[in-house]
């Protein structure tokens, strides 16, 4: 079997690497195609995945079109001359309507119901969506996904993160960092380009928060890009973390994680650190599944934010266990199994 996965965000590389692995040792012939957006390609480099560099993003709604259009027609290019038996994203725009008009079968992975435009160009042309059941079924059937394609689960897609994470306690020192507090926070700026988020991306919503926590805690930033790194340049106590790095590790050492996104925030719960989401869109039903099993707090007002965060360093949280269904197993069945349906 030939199974292609197109992979256009950073942590969908964390999501589909040990797929990856487990399909090579079974003898399958995995290809790769990989969208040039922030962390990508480094960290198929650091993994040393094979792939092939297939496009970039956009960050005007015509530069959207215009790139997606253009992804669009070399990776049909592409996948015609490579002929896989089936297909495999986690929210790529591309993939699915490559794959639906060359007749390959496809495996979607959603965990973004507000992503509407993306949602409407995608879900009614996979043969199978995987899908948590956190996720209200009418957000998914009412774009026009068929409702038998759904596969629903227990847990969000960051539990497969950590298939292979082991624990480095000495993050701190590897990473050379000169930290002033005995607390520390790590943050992580919302994820301005994308489409289904009116946002800027010369400033953030973290900005204020930063502002009055510096004086308590030492401030860990990982931005998304080279414009949110200057955002925070000139912030005294702050340092920039330029990926590629162990960021499993960095989010447990930390005392506590404040996230205007979401994956770094699901994992940072999943890792049993106290998590703060400011995420400014509407909240993501994959959030509230942490936020109700008590392992995120969740708040778009700064003060609140600041005393939530005083609080938890001071006092933290108790770790909770939570029962999750095994989605690597559940991704390998469907991978084999959207041949036979």
């Amino acid at each position: 079997m030939k199974v292609w996965i197109d992979i256009v965000n950073a942590p969908h590389v964390w999501f589909f690497k040990n797929i990856i692995k487990y399909l090579e040792d079974q003898g399958e012939q995995v290809f790769i195609t990989a969208r040039k957006f922030g962390d990508v390609h480094q960290l198929l480099d650091l993994f040393e995945i094979p792939y092939t560099s297939v496009g970039s993003h956009g960050a005007t709604l015509e530069q959207k079109l215009l790139r997606s259009t253009e992804r669009v027609y070399n990776l049909s290019k592409i996948i015609e001359q490579e002929k896989p038996d089936v297909a495999v994203s986690k929210h790529s725009i591309e993939l699915p309507r490559v794959s639906f008009g060359l007749k390959i079968p496809s495996v979607f992975v959603l965990d973004n119901e507000h992503a509407i435009a993306a949602n409407r160009l995608t879900l009614p042309l996979c043969n199978k969506i995987v899908v948590p059941r956190a996720m209200s079924v009418w957000d998914v059937l009412k774009i026009g996904a068929d409702p038998n394609s759904l596969v629903r689960y227990n847990g969000t897609s960051e539990v497969i993160h950590f298939e292979d994470f082991q624990y480095n306690p000495a993050i701190f020192r590897d990473l050379g960092l000169n930290l002033e507090h005995d607390k520390t926070i790590l943050m992580r700026p919302e994820p301005a380009l994308a489409s289904y988020l009116d946002a800027d991306c010369h400033e953030s919503v973290l900005s204020p928060i930063v502002e009055q926590l510096e004086d308590y805690a030492n401030i860990l930033i990982i931005p998304r890009f080279k414009e949110q790194q200057e955002i925070f340049r000139d912030y005294e106590n702050v340092t920039i973390i330029k990926p590629p790095v162990d960021t499993f590790s960095l989010m447990k050492k930390c005392d506590l994680v404040i996230g205007a996104g979401g994956t770094m925030n699901r994992e940072a719960a999943l890792l049993g650190t106290p998590v703060i989401s400011c995420y400014p869109g509407k909240l993501l039903a994959v959030d509230g599944f942490y936020i109700e099993k008590g392992l995120m707090k969740r708040s778009q007002d700064i003060n609140e934010v600041v005393d939530l965060s005083l609080e938890l360093m001071m006092g933290g949280i108790s770790q909770k266990q939570i029962k999750t269904d095994n989605l690597f197993q559940i991704m390998i069945d469907n991978i084999y199994g959207v041949l036979e349906s």
